[in-house]
C-alpha cells in the first residue's frame, strides 16, 4: 500500500533552488562574456564610406572623393551626416591657412558645407581635419543607397603645395572607390564609421557616442540667392567653372582692346578679409604699351539676375601695387545683359585718378538705357575709396538704388531700369595708357551676395553673410534662370 506521507518541504524546495542557482550562474557567465562576444560580433555600421583620389603625395591640392552608403533599413537625411578627412598641416600656423571647395556632388555643391579644424591634441598622421556637412537640400539616402561621388578640394591659402604622405586619410593607392576606415562618418554626432586617430572605432559604442553633441542640422540654402566667398585655387580651378564663373580672355573692350588675361585673376589672402581670409584679386598690369597690357575680369556665365539685392565687399585701390601711380584705371562692379531694346547695364566704376577728362578719385554710379547712343543717367561721388567698402545695388518695381556702406548715393527709375536678365561682373581695366613703365594695380573682392526676393540693407546682408560662413557655407547658388 502506498504511503500517505508527504515529502518534507525542504526536499521539494532544494531542487528549485539548485535550478535557480544554475540559471543565475549561467546568466552571470553570459553577462561577463557578453562584451567579449559583442566585440567579436559588432553590430553592422549604420554608414559606410568609400574614398578615392587621383593626386600624388605632393600636389597643389588634396582631391578626396567620397561615397556615403546608408547601411540601415530606414532613410537617413544627409543633413544628419558628417564626414571628417584627417590630415597633418605642413608647417602652417592654423586652420585659417587652409580652405576647401566642392567641385561636384550629385545633390549639388550648394548643399555642401565645410570647415578646417585644428585638433586639440595632435596624433601621428593628423593634427587637423576637414569636416564636411550637408544641408537639408541634399535630401535623404534610402536604405542601401549611395550618395554617389562627393568631390572636394583641400588646399593651402598661400597656394604652396601640400605634402600628403603623412596625412592619415590620404591613400595614393586608392585610385578607384574603396572602403576607407581612416575617413570617419558621424550620424547625429555619433561615430558611425571608421577609426579616429586616437583609435576610437564606431564599434566602441560608449566612446563613439561620446564624440560630442549632435550639431544642429543645416537648413537648405535660401531659394533665389547666390553667395560666394571666393575660396578657390586660381583661374583654372575646376570649382570656379562648376560654380558658374567665367574668367574673361576674349577680345574686345572696354579699355585697352583685347588685353583680357587669366593671369590677373588670383585668390590670395588679404588683410581685412573675413572668414578664411581669401579674396578674389583682379590685377591690371601694363608697361605702358598695348602689347604689354593685361586687364582682368571675372563674371557669371549665366545672365539670370534682375530684381533684388546685389552686394559685394570690395577693396578699391588709390595706388598701384607696383610701379608709378597716375594711371586712369577703372575698378568696376557691374551687371549687364540684353541687346537692342532690352539692353540693360548697372555700373559702379571707381577711378582713383579720374578719367574721360574728369578728375578723381571718384565713383560713378550709372544706369544705362542705350550704350550706342550713350543714353544713361549717373551720379558721381567725389572722394577716395582706398579701403574696404560694401557696395549695394537694389532693384525693385523699376527703381534702381545704389548704396555705399549703407548710404544711398544714387537713384534711377522710369526707362532707366533693367529690361532684361543680366550677368554679374567684376572688371579692372585701363581707360588709356598715359606713360611708359611697368606698374600693376589690384582690386580685391571679399564676397558676392545676390538675393532675387528681397531688397536688403547693408546690415541685413552682412548678417546673412556671417550666418553662411559661420556654418561653413562658402558657396551656393539657388537662383533660377528665366525661361
Amino acid at each position: 500500500m502506498a504511503s500517505s506521507r508527504r515529502r518534507p518541504p525542504g526536499r521539494r524546495v532544494w531542487p528549485r533552488i539548485r535550478l535557480l542557482l544554475l540559471v543565475a550562474v549561467v546568466a552571470a557567465g553570459g553577462t561577463a562574456l557578453y562584451p567579449v562576444w559583442k566585440a567579436a560580433h559588432p553590430d553592422p555600421p549604420e554608414l559606410k564610406v568609400r574614398y578615392r583620389t587621383d593626386t600624388p603625395a605632393t600636389a597643389a591640392a588634396a582631391k578626396p572623393s567620397f561615397e556615403v552608403f546608408n547601411e540601415t533599413e530606414k532613410a537617413v537625411p544627409l543633413s544628419e551626416v558628417t564626414l571628417r578627412y584627417w590630415f597633418t598641416a605642413d608647417g602652417a600656423p592654423g586652420p585659417s591657412s587652409y580652405a576647401f571647395n566642392c567641385v561636384n556632388a550629385a545633390f549639388g555643391c550648394s548643399n555642401v558645407a565645410g570647415r578646417v579644424v585644428a585638433m586639440d591634441q595632435a596624433t601621428d598622421g593628423a593634427d587637423h581635419y576637414l569636416e564636411l556637412r550637408f544641408t537639408a537640400g541634399a535630401g535623404s539616402l534610402k536604405p542601401g543607397a549611395n550618395s554617389k561621388g562627393i568631390d572636394v578640394q583641400l588646399f593651402r591659402t598661400d597656394h604652396k603645395k601640400l605634402k600628403q604622405s603623412d596625412d592619415r586619410s590620404f591613400d595614393a593607392g586608392m585610385r578607384s572607390y574603396k572602403e576607407a576606415e581612416k575617413v570617419t562618418a558621424y550620424k547625429r554626432g555619433v561615430l558611425a564609421w571608421g577609426e579616429e586617430p586616437d583609435g576610437t572605432e564606431a564599434s566602441d559604442e560608449k566612446k563613439a557616442a561620446a564624440r560630442g553633441a549632435a550639431p544642429d542640422p543645416l537648413p537648405a540654402p535660401p531659394a533665389g540667392v547666390l553667395f560666394d566667398d571666393f575660396a578657390y585655387q586660381g583661374a583654372k580651378d575646376p570649382a570656379l567653372f562648376k560654380h558658374g564663373w567665367l574668367v574673361r580672355t576674349s577680345k574686345g573692350g572696354p579699355g585697352i582692346e583685347s588685353t583680357w588675361s587669366a593671369d590677373g585673376v588670383t585668390f590670395p589672402t588679404a588683410e581685412g578679409a573675413h572668414a578664411d581670409g581669401q579674396v578674389l584679386n583682379l590685377r591690371a598690369s601694363t608697361d605702358g604699351t598695348e602689347a604689354g597690357t593685361k586687364q582682368a575680369s571675372l563674371g557669371t556665365a549665366a545672365s539670370k539676375f534682375r530684381d533684388g539685392t546685389y552686394a559685394a565687399r570690395i577693396h578699391f585701390s588709390d595706388e598701384p601695387a607696383t610701379g608709378d601711380s597716375g594711371d586712369h584705371v577703372n575698378q568696376t562692379f557691374y551687371t549687364i545683359g540684353g541687346t537692342g531694346s532690352k539692353y540693360s547695364e548697372l555700373d559702379n566704376e571707381y577711378m582713383p585718378n579720374g578719367g574721360w577728362g574728369r578728375p578723381g578719385p571718384k565713383l560713378d554710379t550709372v544706369t544705362w538705357f542705350d550704350h550706342k547712343t550713350n543714353d544713361r543717367v549717373y551720379e558721381t561721388t567725389n572722394k577716395s575709396l582706398d579701403t574696404w567698402h560694401t557696395v549695394l545695388i537694389r532693384v525693385k518695381d523699376g527703381v534702381v538704388a545704389y548704396w555705399l556702406d549703407g548710404k544711398k548715393v544714387f537713384l534711377s527709375d522710369g526707362k532707366y531700369a533693367p529690361r532684361a536678365d543680366m550677368s554679374v561682373n567684376f572688371n579692372h581695366w585701363f581707360i588709356d595708357l598715359p606713360f611708359k613703365g611697368d606698374r600693376a594695380w589690384d582690386m580685391k573682392v571679399d564676397w558676392l551676395y545676390y538675393n532675387t526676393n528681397e531688397t536688403l540693407s547693408v546690415k541685413e546682408v552682412q548678417s546673412a553673410v556671417e550666418g553662411f560662413t559661420g556654418k561653413g557655407m562658402n558657396y551656393f547658388d539657388t537662383v533660377r534662370e528665366s525661361r
